[in-house]
């Protein structure tokens, strides 16, 4: 069950502090991290390079925030396991043996990290979970209300195939991987809005490591059992996936793309939007998520109490620990009509790069210019 409190945002408190006097007061709990100056190491280590958003908006985003936060003095090591948990659990275990001060940890597999997060604790250095629940002694989790991303795609995708829904609708799903805690979120939350409404019995594919081939595969092989005509709608669990999907659909003779989810607001997403070979996206604003984990990484080691639990109203649960701090951030469907709204006005992309060569036309009838 998912236990969401309401909270101040996070930028608001801070300038609350501010105001009182207590910015860079520290807490007395006697659990309160040893304070530390601004001569810090801030490890982060994301999951794959699949999913472009870990290169081009957390890690970027991270890095200037703890550099702000630190007066540039902050350090950080960054490292990508492109979708290995074994490489992953090597580059946080040489992190511990280097004493990085801090480990905001995106997990390629939730479970099998836990034995790695237990070693950091073990060491004195705090992890802060993000985007993904690790398992383990997780000292705080930033991310966003997943079962509601998966509530976003599967009541936009009920809008795209409009008013005459039916039971005997066939909606292929394509889940994210299985050893992704967020991908079952995303299932339960597409489910309770799905289930009961359209058939997806015998077409819900758990796609290992959120490979976008794998999903080309699962979709083919679906398309094979129902036949092109019969497919109503697609869940695609992100945008990557959501490629392979257009990829086999279009091998299979679709030449009219039925609506098909996505999550991540990659950029070839929104420029498929354009053209109508994918109906939505989610946009998670990555700002406000990685801003927040930096922000929770060095107040965490800096011993700044009452800051980090502003920022840390909500609490979340693990299949190993109860009551993790955290913060959860709100996310925004995107349609064509949306575009502007969303990743335009809060800078992800300028109209520019959406609207190259190949997209002048669809962007003109969308109003981007």
């Amino acid at each position: 069950m998912r236990r969401i409190a309401l909270f101040v945002a996070a930028s608001t408190m801070t300038l609350s502090l501010a105001g009182c006097g207590v910015l860079n007061a520290t807490g007395s709990s006697t659990s309160a991290t040893p304070t530390k100056g601004n001569d810090i190491t801030v490890g982060v280590l994301m999951p794959d390079k699949i999913n472009t958003r870990y290169t081009n908006f957390d890690y970027p985003i991270m890095k200037s925030k703890i550099a702000e936060l630190t007066n540039k003095q902050g350090q950080v090591d960054y490292q990508n396991a492109a979708s290995s948990a074994a490489t992953q659990a090597k580059q946080m275990q040489k992190m511990i043996d280097d004493k990085v001060d801090v480990i905001i940890l995106d997990s390629v597999d939730a479970h099998a990290i836990a034995g790695t997060v237990k070693k950091a604790k073990a060491a004195g250095i705090p992890v802060i979970a993000y985007d993904r629940l690790a398992e383990g002694p997780i000292d705080a989790y930033v991310s966003f209300d997943n079962e509601l991303v998966g509530e976003v795609q599967a009541r936009t995708l009920l809008e795209g195939l409009g008013s005459n829904v039916d039971t005997s609708d066939k909606v292929i799903m394509i889940n994210g991987s299985p050893t992704d805690p967020n991908a079952k979120q995303f299932k339960t939350g597409a489910m309770s809005e799905l289930g009961g409404k359209v058939t997806t019995a015998g077409l819900s594919y758990d796609t290992k490591d959120w490979d976008p081939v794998i999903a080309q595969q699962e979709v083919t092989k679906a398309v094979n059992s129902i036949g092109k005509d019969n497919v109503a709608a697609v869940y695609s669990a992100n945008d990557a996936m959501a490629a392979g999907v257009v990829k086999a659909l279009k091998a299979a003779g679709v030449t009219t793309m039925p609506p098909i989810t996505g999550q991540d607001a990659d950029l070839d997403a929104i420029q498929r939007i354009l053209t109508g070979e994918q109906y939505m996206t989610v946009y998670k604003p990555y700002p406000d998520e990685a801003e927040a984990a930096a922000e929770m990484a060095v107040y965490k080691v800096q011993g700044k109490d009452i800051q980090f639990d502003a920022l840390t109203q909500d609490t979340v649960d693990s299949p190993t620990k109860k009551d993790i701090p955290s913060q959860l951030v709100q996310v925004n469907a995107v349609t064509k009509s949306k575009i502007k709204d969303t990743v335009v006005a809060d800078g992800i992309y300028k109209i520019s790069q959406i609207c190259t060569a190949a997209y002048k036309t669809a962007c003109a009838e969308a109003g981007l210019k």
